[in-house]
């Protein structure tokens, strides 16, 4: 067992083409470090609906260069077998640790085979990629990014024709053609032949930018702005100048970017403490709203002034977000279907009823809300907003901004603020209060055995609510396709219970619906909706032994 490890290390070695990453796996080799090898070695880094995403590091466990030029081998393999040989595909990149090395390998090899390539001029955001798929006619995409994973990660998404990304069967069949590729000495990695785009392609992107507004709308909010360490500050302050709105406010500490990311424990405007230094810099500047982008600047952050949080500033949660736009939307007077993820909150179904627009849920990530036929405007609760479909079929956080803004300088115009409008929307359409519980695990079999463990004896109540019904989402359902989840409708409220795809987490989405009468039942309605919240938290966390 020893030795077949150190010689399938030894194989891997001799043709890894990094020199950092063959001096670590060296490193272990020679020292017969045995639990790490078989860490890396214990299988590959499985491609799915999110591509690939893992730590950075030598072996088929990691994200290296070997595993990038297998992964596009294996794409170009599956574009020329659909009869796309010589058609374009786009490369963009993060900021991350290797990012810029992983986007030139998948050049070359897309080069090599037989495809056009052309990438991003630098690190951009990956709703410029997703954009530049559609408007340059390509074939598929690539983005380099790990997104808001931790600094040691990275990741590679693939798009197809359409703009979106991913979905079965294409994954798997991909999957399949990377398994089929041989020795790295048989792909073909040319020095030159693809392009480098100059900014034609973003000046396109800022152009469209302005599409999401309505002409002659107000832009008066000031903003205070982070980019989490990422690639958002230049891309966002360029649509908020052409928009005509004042010059966002930076966090200077946090505004380039910085794959160490030295001033978050996780660049994700969600994770506690994130926004610390954003928080700091609003009490200095006083502005109305507070953005943030995670580190490719897909997914969109607000937070506003709220005298009673500690720090005198509130983020909103996403399904908040997200019902601010469609409300905003609705009012622009907006068509089309309004479509969400199931674990976001309800509320967006009954704000689309009642305007007569259509309305979807789908299965979780944009992957799938991108797909949505006559998609007007579709959002996830993990920070995502698709506010122009037809430019960008993903979450877009630089659009998403934008139109942020706009709403809240209509509302500043009428002395009102983004909480007034939540208040309006609660009392129309009911309290929808939700939560999140989230658990991080160093052992994945913690998630497997949560899972069994509540298929094998489902709650029969939460927080004192019956449930009513409770669905594995594993066998699919009428407007579903499988996928690997539980959900519970109680009275008054509903829990969902998945894996999540792209880090190391059991996830559970929470809702209460609260009827509200009027404004002032509101401080009641948040209060029993609080505490239902911590009750189902409570009790499902026992249930699933978390």
């Amino acid at each position: 067992m020893q030795q077949d490890l150190i010689a399938q290390a030894r194989t891997w070695l001799a043709e890894d083409p990094d020199p950092e990453t063959r001096d670590e796996l060296a490193k272990l080799i020679d020292t017969e470090d045995l639990d790490e090898l078989a860490a890396r070695f214990a299988g590959t880094l499985q491609f799915g609906t999110a591509g690939l995403r893992g730590e950075l590091g030598a072996g088929p466990m990691r994200m290296n260069r070997s595993v990038v030029i297998r992964a596009a081998a294996g794409l170009a393999a599956y574009l020329k077998a659909q009869g796309q040989t010589g058609g374009l595909v786009v490369i963009g990149y993060d900021a991350r640790y290797k990012s810029a090395d992983f986007a030139r390998d998948t050049a070359a090899v897309m080069t090599g085979a037989g495809l056009r390539a052309a990438v991003l001029p630098r690190p951009l955001p990956t709703p410029v990629l997703a954009f530049a798929i559609r408007h340059l006619g390509a074939v598929a995409g690539v983005e380099v990014t790990a997104s808001h994973n931790p600094p040691r990660d990275n990741g590679y998404k693939v798009y197809l024709g359409d703009g979106s990304q991913i979905v079965p069967p294409a994954d798997g069949e991909i999957a399949d053609a990377i398994a089929a590729v041989g020795p790295l000495a048989g792909v073909d990695r040319p020095e030159r032949g693809w392009e480098i785009l100059g900014d034609e392609v973003l000046d396109a992107y800022l152009a469209r930018t302005d599409a999401v507004l309505a002409a002659g709308s107000p832009r008066t909010a000031q903003a205070v702005y982070t980019a989490m360490h990422g690639v958002g500050t230049s891309v966002l302050t360029a649509a908020f100048a052409r928009a005509g709105f004042p010059a966002p406010v930076l966090v200077t500490e946090q505004a380039e970017p910085d794959p160490a990311f030295p001033t978050v424990a996780f660049p994700n405007p969600e994770e506690p403490g994130a926004m610390d230094l954003a928080f700091a810099t609003a009490r200095r500047a006083n502005p109305d709203l507070v953005i943030a982008n995670d580190p490719d600047a897909d997914r969109c952050a607000v937070a506003v002034p709220d005298t009673t949080a500690d720090c005198g500033w509130r983020m909103l949660r996403g399904d908040e977000v997200g019902a601010l736009l469609a409300a905003h939307l609705v009012a622009r007077g907006a068509t089309g279907v309004f479509a969400e993820s199931i674990v976001s909150s309800s509320l967006l179904g009954r704000i689309a009823e009642k305007a007569g627009n259509g309305y979807e849920e789908t299965l979780t990530g944009f992957k799938w809300i991108a797909r949505v036929d006559g998609l007007r405007y579709g959002y996830e609760e993990a920070l995502g907003y698709c506010v122009d479909p037809d430019g960008v079929r993903d979450k877009d956080g630089i659009t998403a901004a934008l139109l942020v803004a706009e709403l809240a300088s209509v509302l500043k115009e009428q002395g009102r603020t983004l909480l007034d409008l939540l208040d309006d929307i609660a009392v129309e359409h009911g309290l929808h209060a939700t939560d999140q519980l989230s658990v991080r695990v160093e052992d994945l079999s913690v998630i497997a055995d949560a899972m069994r463990r509540l298929r094998d004896t489902p709650p029969t109540a939460l927080a004192g609510l019956s449930v009513t019904s409770a669905e594995d989402l594993s066998e699919g359902t009428a407007q579903l396709p499988p996928t690997d989840g539980l959900r519970y409708h109680l009275d008054g409220a509903r829990v969902i219970v998945r894996p999540s795809g792209t880090e190391p987490k059991l996830k559970c989405y929470l809702e209460v619906v609260v009827p509200v009468g009027s404004a002032g039942e509101l401080p009641t309605a948040r209060a029993k909706g609080a505490e239902l919240l911590a009750g189902i938290k409570r009790d499902l966390s026992a249930a699933a032994g978390i």
